[in-house]
């Protein structure tokens, strides 16, 4: 399968990286990750529609033979990863050149992003439980190590740990989960998953998948394991955090389809606990989303909805399985894996447009920044062309994904059961909660940043990016409209990979085609009218001059940047009636006149399952733990005494336990 190859390209880019010159790293980067996606490109194209590749890798002692194997499934995140990982390094290699003067920190942030590809293609690929923990231990390392790139920064450092740790917890439950499949089967072949859960009852399974569904929900980012997201994203350069929103978390997505493949249990039960943790990860994301002051921490937290709709569809799609019912299979999983790569296009595109704002700007504070569409005209069309597809509008790439699931959400209310009617129901206000509060939140943004006048003086006069750094986003744009407006191309290669988690053929349902059809005519139609309407403005306004004023003030005269919204005045309706529900904390000092001379007013907002679930036990274990503080006293006679009464016990208990069983024994001989 050509992943030698891979191995072997990125093994030399690792030892010639450090040796090239500062100007030489980016590109020299950039060549070695394009020819690694050629390579894996060119087996995983035709795995999409055709026979699945497998080959055996002849391990050591300890991991025997390691088992390779390239399907549908696999080539469909495959090629996700690949596209993403081409916008994004070569963004990255021109928005890291603000940080050429530091080659050694620099070149060490190249090798791990080469690392992070391969680590990705090896998780894709490798079905050994040994092997594929280990792959997924490098991927986890080395996107730590990009994470804290500005390692100066306390901030930056805090939230490398903090995806560390998390990311081992998501490790140390996979672990438990291979272990147990190994003891039971003695073998670390992934096929000895199915084996296992059709040896045991179907309790035993259900325990088993909601093991790996909290391990892969970590690296996924569903609620309650999405704590490390909110941090780690806005620490990491921008085209790390478009790639880890991108695709990196869409690995936790690909481990939870391939654990529904291979695990056979109740797939009513499994996929009403999909649909439920999904649909609180969707409303809670989009819910403080909204309430961010931080550019970045806000598309995060936008992260952990679109996870939880890509969550939906896959509970849908668990639940067709269980129901026997290909339409929600169909759109079920079809709509997830969709949304999958129409994610990693939006999101990653708008992580790019926002460093580019901060590369012009230097603020991610959005109350502090304005009127960017006159400096920065190409980042504005981009990011509010991204904003439209995460919104779910036609005739972009998110409408299609969300149709799907709306239309087999719909579908699943015909001779519904009381509960499945329940949690269809759920689901589809769910969906449409999610929706409007994302227009609600991308409203606020793009206004925000992009429209009015500046409310902050910036240091120097901020102007559009590079050539360069806007064709890798204009690539992303072209995806996002091209699904958008030619779905029925992609949903052509949803059906192998539908068919294999399903175990069976599903053909897609014909009113679900015709109505893709419709989709896709309406969307040339509005696009052939937005241009037609736009070809004659530019000839109509053409010959006339543009005159530029101020704002009107209302008969004001004041300071016309303090008279327009704030991120925080925008969204107050929305606050007063959620603060219930979140934590907000707010420091205010009370207006008085029509232009006051002193006024204050901030909000702090924070995670409430965070402070429940991290920083409240993590309180008590330090209280639990100072009070052994007198162990470290300073003193070294206590130091030697301790250590001897240590080795005096280690000795002296087995003995005084031997000694019991001994007089139990003659006890009952007695």
């Amino acid at each position: 399968m050509l992943f030698k190859e891979i191995l072997r390209i990125s093994f030399v880019a690792l030892l010639l990286i450090p040796f090239l010159k500062i100007t030489w790293k980016g590109p020299v980067t950039v060549l070695i990750i394009l020819l690694n996606i050629l390579v894996s490109t060119s087996v995983a194209w035709p795995c999409l529609t055709g026979d699945a590749l497998e080959t055996i890798v002849q391990g050591s002692y300890i991991f025997g033979e390691i088992p390779l194997r390239l399907d549908s499934l696999s080539a469909w995140f495959i090629l996700t990863i690949n596209f993403t990982f081409l916008t994004g390094a070569w963004f990255g290699w021109q928005y890291m050149k603000s940080y050429e003067s530091n080659p050694a920190n620099l070149s060490f942030h190249y090798i791990s992003l080469i690392i992070l590809h391969t680590a990705m293609l090896a998780i894709c690929v490798v079905q050994h439980s040994i092997a594929f923990l280990i792959a997924w231990e490098v991927m986890a390392l080395s996107a730590f190590f990009l994470v804290i790139f500005e390692h100066g920064k306390t901030e930056t450092i805090r939230a490398g740990i903090n995806y560390l740790i998390q990311s081992h917890i998501c490790i140390l439950l996979l672990t438990i989960a291979f272990i147990w499949v190994a003891s039971r089967t003695n073998s670390y072949d992934f096929q000895a998953i199915h084996k296992f859960s059709m040896d045991f009852s179907p309790l035993v399974s259900l325990v088993l998948f909601l093991i790996f569904f909290a391990g892969f929900g970590i690296k996924a980012g569903f609620v309650p394991f999405h704590t490390w997201l909110p941090y780690a994203h806005p620490a990491a350069p921008s085209h790390i955090s478009g790639m880890m929103s991108g695709v990196i978390i869409k690995l936790g997505i690909y481990g939870l389809l391939r654990m529904i493949f291979l695990i056979h249990g109740d797939y009513i039960v499994m996929g009403y606990v999909i649909i439920t943790v999904s649909v609180i990860s969707g409303l809670y994301g989009v819910m403080l989303a909204i309430i961010q002051h931080n550019l970045k921490k806000l598309l995060a937290y936008h992260s952990i909805e679109n996870i939880g709709i890509i969550g939906i569809g896959i509970g849908l799609g668990t639940l067709g399985m269980g129901l026997h019912n290909t339409t929600l299979i169909y759109c079920g999983f079809g709509g997830g894996l969709l949304h999958v790569l129409n994610h990693s296009l939006f999101k990653s595109l708008l992580f790019y447009s926002a460093g580019t704002v901060y590369q012009a700007t230097h603020l991610l504070d959005i109350d502090k920044l304005g009127g960017l569409v006159k400096k920065m005209p190409h980042s504005a069309f981009l990011f509010l062309l991204a904003a439209l597809a995460i919104c779910g509008l036609p005739p972009f790439n998110g409408f299609v994904s969300e149709f799907m699931i709306y239309f087999g959400l719909f579908s699943s209310l015909k001779e519904a059961s009381t509960l499945t009617l329940v949690f269809s129901l759920g689901s589809i206000i769910g969906l449409v909660l999610i929706g409007g509060l994302a227009v609600l939140c991308f409203t606020k943004a793009f206004g925000t940043v992009f429209l009015g006048t500046p409310r902050h003086q910036l240091h120097e006069e901020p102007g559009e990016a590079h050539a360069l750094k806007l064709i890798p986003q204009y690539l992303v744009a072209v995806m996002i409209l091209f699904i958008g407006l030619v779905p029925q191309f992609f949903l052509h290669y949803l059906i192998r990979p539908i068919a294999l988690i399903a175990d069976h053929t599903t053909p897609a349902d014909t009113t679900l085609t015709e109505s893709i059809s419709a989709i896709s005519f309406a969307g040339f139609v509005f696009v052939g009218i937005v241009l037609t309407l736009f070809v004659i403005r530019k000839m109509v306004t053409s010959s006339r001059p543009v005159r530029t004023d101020a704002t009107w003030g209302c008969g004001y005269v004041g300071n016309a940047s303090k008279m327009q919204y704030t991120a925080s005045s925008f969204i107050r309706t929305y606050r007063k009636l959620a603060e219930p529900l979140l934590s907000i904390h707010k420091n205010k000092i009370m207006v008085s006149g029509v232009f006051p001379t002193q006024l204050e007013h901030k909000t702090h907002p924070y995670d409430r399952i965070e402070e429940k679930l991290i920083d409240i036990p993590l309180k008590n274990i330090k209280l639990f733990l100072s009070k052994f503080g007198f162990l470290q006293s300073g003193d070294l006679q206590q130091y030697v005494l301790n250590g001897v009464l240590f080795i005096t016990a280690i000795i002296v208990i087995p003995l005084v336990v031997k000694s019991v069983e001994i007089i139990i024994s003659f006890i009952e001989q007695l």
